[in-house]
């Protein structure tokens, strides 16, 4: 979309508003008025895309700079930013979009332009140097088509006044028209951008380079300095160009085109054809002289956007081929009477329309919007739709019409209706024409021919629809669909497996590759152990040993029907039965050594896995296991037949945890029997608690650790316990987290 094309693309900040870029700017220029005693009046006209989404508005305030420098005075190159004669702050007056251009028979794209006005008064005491008011802003549309990094590249506004216009007190010139806002491609440009002038001095004009101004610098500090995007003032000069991307633009030659797009130097008019669509800064100056001496220079500086313009009205027919530019070519097979279709538009612009047949050296009109006429036979004529006729916005459409002898495609087909086999089909289409030039057979399975009599043969059954196109040497063709009736059986049963050999229990997948079958079809199975099947591809399980004849029987939807016999198709081997036992049936870490009996039969082999890494090959072997945990046993049985079985049981090695209490002790110092501790097996054992509690429920002993005693004393350390009996309490849980208690008494005696 154009409107997307003319935004200006906006640099994504998180440190400033929105307001603070400036790539809504596309053109701009600055003229003054002498009202005398040196005191000046300027008017600013800025120019911004107000289609652009998210982009910033008009500044509503202005920084202008106004330097004094220049031959004969302070070298301007060698003033700041700082070095200014006038800093003014200058807020914008009103702002009102610009008309878009009128072209009479084109729509231009929807572009909106608006102007922002400034406007400002000020005393520029006389001066023997000239006076350089500008404004400066960055950056331009990232989208402009010729000059070098465009969305880097600001702008300068500036007009000068020489000490020649101060003496003579002059008003500089002032563009009469705003340039087009849209250039339409591929059309001539004629824009009047001539200047008038208050003080009928010459004016001569030219190409002229826009300027450079501002830098990218979208953050404070640099954001308001002569590098930054928005100087405040703007700076002193000299300005930069441009760079243009030469050789195809320059500032003489800033848009191309065929004819190039030029200026006149003493009228102002622009004129050429641009051809190529983008976005074009140009700058174009006015020169006033006065007794052939330079008085002021005005710059323009400005964004022309060359776009594709849509015609009023297109005459437009639906056509079978297109030789040219509104040329159509419609042809008709057989049928003298045709109806065209008009696809004409803009249909709101269309005011009248009429279409115009020679037949036979007559002319004759119609003027319905769609006509249908009558040809009177076979060959060509000639006619026209005409949009608007007889006005500058109007439109012609040249048709060719051709009328063509009819085409009729038509075949026949043989086939075995009970035995499948190939299908013969025989072209029978006829054309009034020289000959039939094409076949296109399309078989109703996915598969196609270009032979005018194929053989095809089809691997589905069914309603099958066939469809022959035919062309001749008009282009003329035909269509005609058949619809075979297919529904033989195979001429040969074919399953796979061909041969099986396999152990009791065999599960077989019965793969019919027998073609054309389908649902349709009464398949049936007889497996040769008792078993059958009705399905296209069965799986059958034989349970016994032995050899199967299997045989499969077919009849079609229509009553054909054939069988195949499969003798001895499937042998089955005997196989052994794996089984055993393991003693002991809850074994420990206390009792980890296993014996393990045969139980299977018909096994002349015994592979054992016992699931820790170990295997063993006798029939009935002992194992120990060096740790507790869940083993998986496996058992494999080896038949004579090399047939095998196999069996799997778990066996879980328990970790037993076993702790006993004393019933007394006698801590004299004797060294014998001193402590009281209770003994036993507590590997993997966690929470272990134990705790003694004297008649009075006063707890005397506490510990977490299974190896401490106690010697008699108040938690071992305070004074001596009086004999008696206590009460001894001991928590912990077994390796599995199963939790446990155990409550018994201690007898002290001294």
């Amino acid at each position: 979309m154009l409107r997307s094309f003319l935004c200006s693309l906006l640099l994504v900040l998180f440190f400033l508003p929105a307001d603070l870029m400036g790539r809504h700017i596309i053109g701009g220029v600055i003229t003054y008025e002498n009202l005398g005693g040196g005191n000046y009046r300027f008017v600013m006209k800025m120019y911004r895309d107000c289609n652009c989404v998210d982009c910033a508005d008009f500044d509503q305030v202005a920084s202008i700079g106004i330097y004094n420098c220049g031959p004969g005075g302070t070298s301007c190159a060698s003033l700041g930013q700082t070095g200014f004669f006038q800093r003014l702050d200058v807020p914008i007056m009103g702002v009102e979009e610009v008309a878009e251009p009128d072209y009479p028979c084109l729509i231009p794209p929807d572009v909106c332009v608006q102007e922002g006005t400034y406007e400002f008064v000020t005393n520029l005491p006389l001066s023997e140097v000239s006076y350089h008011i500008s404004y400066q802003r960055c950056c331009r549309n990232v989208t402009i088509s010729n000059i070098v990094a465009p969305q880097n590249s600001g702008a300068t506004f500036t007009v000068e006044i020489t000490p020649e216009a101060q003496l003579n007190g002059n008003d500089s010139p002032v563009f009469n028209d705003f340039p087009p806002t849209i250039i339409c491609a591929g059309q001539p440009l004629v824009f009047d951008h001539s200047a008038r002038d208050s003080d009928g001095d010459q004016l001569v004009y030219e190409f002229c380079s826009p300027l450079l101004g501002g830098g990218p610098v979208l953050m404070n500090p640099g954001y308001t300095t002569c590098e930054g995007a928005q100087p405040t003032p703007s700076c002193p000069p000299p300005y930069q160009d441009v760079a243009f991307t030469a050789p195809a633009f320059t500032p003489a030659e800033p848009m191309g085109g065929d004819p190039v797009v030029t200026i006149d130097p003493l009228t102002g008019i622009i004129t050429g054809t641009p051809n190529v669509l983008g976005q074009y800064v140009v700058g174009v100056c006015v020169s006033e002289f006065r007794n052939g001496v330079l008085l002021s220079r005005v710059f323009r500086d400005f964004q022309f956007n060359v776009a594709s313009c849509d015609p009023v009205v297109v005459a437009d027919i639906q056509e079978d081929a297109m030789i040219g530019d509104q040329e159509f070519i419609v042809n008709s097979c057989g049928n003298e009477t045709i109806s065209f279709l008009n696809q004409s538009f803009q249909q709101s612009f269309i005011d009248d329309w009429v279409w115009e047949f020679d037949i036979n050296g007559e002319a004759k009109t119609f003027s319905e919007w769609s006509p249908t006429v009558t040809f009177p036979g076979v060959g060509e004529y000639y006619g026209q739709l005409k949009i608007n006729p007889g006005t500058d916005c109007g439109d012609t459409a040249d048709i060719y019409v051709n009328v063509y002898p009819d085409i009729t495609a038509d075949f026949s087909y043989e086939y075995d209706t009970c035995q499948a086999g190939i299908v013969e089909f025989t072209d029978l289409s006829e054309t009034g024409s020289c000959c039939l030039t094409g076949w296109n057979w399309s078989f109703g399975d996915g598969n196609s021919s270009s032979r005018q009599n194929p053989d095809h043969l089809y691997r589905i059954p069914g309603e099958i629809p066939v469809t022959l196109t035919v062309r001749d040497t008009n282009q003329c063709q035909d269509q005609l669909t058949q619809v075979i009736e297919y529904f033989p059986v195979p001429n040969l049963i074919v399953i796979a497996p061909s041969t099986f050999l396999g152990c009791q229990p065999a599960e077989i997948f019965f793969d019919n590759l027998s073609f054309p079958i389908d649902t349709t079809y009464d398949i049936f199975w007889d497996f040769g152990d008792g078993g059958s099947s009705t399905d296209i591809s069965p799986t059958h399980i034989y349970e016994n040993p032995g050899t199967y004849t299997v045989n499969v029987d077919i009849v079609s939807p229509i009553g054909c029907a054939t069988d195949t016999t499969f003798g001895e198709l499937i042998q089955i081997l005997e196989s052994p039965v794996a089984d055993f036992s393991f003693l002991p049936t809850e074994p420990s870490n206390l009792n980890s050594t296993i014996n393990f009996t045969d139980l299977s039969q018909r096994g002349v082999g015994w592979n054992w896995d016992f699931g820790d890494g170990s295997r063993s090959q006798q029939r009935s072997p002992i194992h120990t296991y060096r740790d507790t945990g869940m083993y998986v046993i496996q058992q494999v049985v080896v038949h004579p037949s090399g047939c095998t079985d196999t069996l799997q049981q778990i066996i879980d090695i328990f970790p037993e945890v076993r702790y006993y209490l004393p019933n007394a002790f006698t801590p004299n110092n004797d060294s014998v029997n001193d402590f009281y501790k209770g003994v036993g097996i507590m590997t993997g054992a966690t929470d272990f608690s134990l705790t003694i509690w004297n008649r009075w429920g006063e707890m005397i002993f506490e510990t977490d650790d299974p190896q401490a005693s106690w010697n008699g004393k108040k938690f071992n350390t305070g004074r001596d316990s009086p004999n008696g009996v206590y009460v001894v309490l001991v928590k912990y849980n077994d390796p599995r987290g199963k939790a446990f208690e155990i409550k018994g008494y201690a007898t002290l005696i001294r």
